[in-house]
């Protein structure tokens, strides 16, 4: 079972120091940086020991980020950007601007389609043909369109208070992206599954952040992780799950050609990592009758 590198747990649930189990004052977290540890158990930023101190001076939790707050206390592998992006491509700004550049980028599109059908041994100029360069422009642009889209419109402040501490489970997904070693599409479901730690998210943000991931140039292991690190950091539950299988065009129509082969990837944060028990109960729900 694959998981993510980096993860804090802010529950007091017995987890070892191996599980990076600690907790922080909010005067320590203004002056530092939190603490952040592999699952190696080697620290991501070094701090000096902290006195001892009166358990009850400690905070309930972490420090939830707020975005008034400035950029040093967010946390080092923040998925989320100040402007809301995740992962933008170099020319991602730029692509959002409304300016005359948007023609110029279809245009360059358009293009470089027409030459890759002339280099094939096709006529562009045919019936069929003619308007094909200009119909692939916007579609990739659209199977592309999750490298512009701002994460905090997608939650839409989705984020409620509910005493709800089991899990909550959204499986089959429908899931579709673009291979970035080929340019051709992989299909199939992801799962998700969190344990809230005070607050839910509407059900209908999972699969909506899913989409925004998959709407790139992807490769499955890095989407399945980003999709559970978004959720870690939007929600701050006590752990998050996800699984992904798919299939891959670019194993079934060219290279070994097998169209029955499935890729499944999973990361598990959080207690979902740390407890066997937590672990197994998800695995049983994405996965039970199949």
């Amino acid at each position: 079972m694959s998981s993510s590198n980096l993860f804090i747990s802010n529950k007091d649930d017995g987890l070892t120091e191996s599980g990076a189990a600690r907790k922080l004052k909010l005067d320590d977290w203004e002056e530092e940086k939190p603490i952040i540890r592999g699952r190696n158990g080697h620290h991501g930023n070094k701090r000096k020991k902290a006195a001892a101190r009166d358990p009850g001076d400690e905070p309930d939790s972490f420090p939830r980020f707020d975005e008034d707050e400035e950029d040093e206390t967010r946390l080092p592998n923040s998925v989320i950007d100040t402007d809301g992006l995740s992962r933008p491509g170099i020319g991602t700004r730029e692509r959002l601007r409304d300016s005359p550049q948007a023609m110029t980028r279809l245009n360059k599109i358009q293009g470089a389609v027409r030459t890759i059908l002339e280099s094939v041994g096709e006529d562009p100029n045919r019936s069929g043909l003619q308007r094909t360069p200009e119909r692939y422009a916007k579609a990739i642009m659209f199977f592309t369109r999750g490298y512009g889209q701002d994460l905090r419109e997608i939650v839409n402040n989705a984020v409620f208070h509910e005493d709800h501490r089991e899990m909550v489970v959204v499986k089959d997904i429908e899931v579709s992206s673009m291979c970035e070693h080929h340019m051709v599409p992989f299909l199939g479901k992801m799962h998700i599954g969190y344990i809230p730690d005070g607050q839910v998210i509407g059900l209908s943000k999972l699969p909506r952040i899913a989409e925004v991931f998959s709407r790139r140039l992807q490769i499955q292991e890095r989407l399945t992780k980003e999709v559970a690190n978004t959720i870690m950091e939007v929600l701050k539950p006590q752990g998050v799950g996800v699984v992904m299988e798919s299939r891959h065009l670019c194993m079934v129509m060219r290279g070994v050609e097998k169209g029955t082969a499935v890729t499944v990837t999973s990361c598990v944060l959080g207690c979902f990592e740390s407890s066997e028990k937590v672990r197994n109960e998800f695995l049983s729900l994405v996965g039970g009758g199949r």
